[in-house]
């Protein structure tokens, strides 16, 4: 097992163990579990994923810290849109919904100013565009 994978298994653990008391902020902002489904073995997989809340919605970001590929759990959603969400004392099924054009870009905006290290991300990824997540409760 890599580190990574040792590093995110340890968080969700902690998180669920806790009910969110810790693993629910990062870097000064809100952590979420999101449980997708595989996209080649169908099995549940469980990621700790920043949050952005705005106006009532929740939203992920595919980040990756930048990396030329967008990571597991997009190509899991893009899939099997219908996901799982855990924050602090609730669990519930979402529809994972990928928000593109002026909508993207304006919570892209909010989620720059929110979390800097984003726009380093945008820079790093090379063109590639990160994926803005809506998680509409099922």
């Amino acid at each position: 097992m890599s580190i990574l994978k040792m590093f995110v298994a340890a968080h969700v653990a902690l998180f669920r163990a806790t009910s969110g008391r810790f693993g629910a902020s990062m870097r000064g902002g809100k952590v979420l579990l999101l449980t997708t489904t595989g996209n080649k073995s169908g099995q549940p997989r469980t990621v700790p994923v920043m949050q952005f809340d705005d106006e009532g919605r929740r939203f992920v970001i595919g980040s990756f810290a930048g990396a030329p590929q967008d990571p597991a759990w997009i190509k899991n959603l893009r899939k099997t849109p219908r996901v799982g969400v855990e924050v602090p004392g609730q669990r519930y099924d979402a529809q994972a919904k990928i928000i593109v054009g002026d909508e993207r870009a304006r919570i892209w905006k909010k989620v720059v100013a929110a979390a800097p290290g984003f726009a380093a991300y945008e820079q790093k990824a090379k063109g590639r565009e990160i994926p803005v997540v809506e998680l509409v409760p099922a």
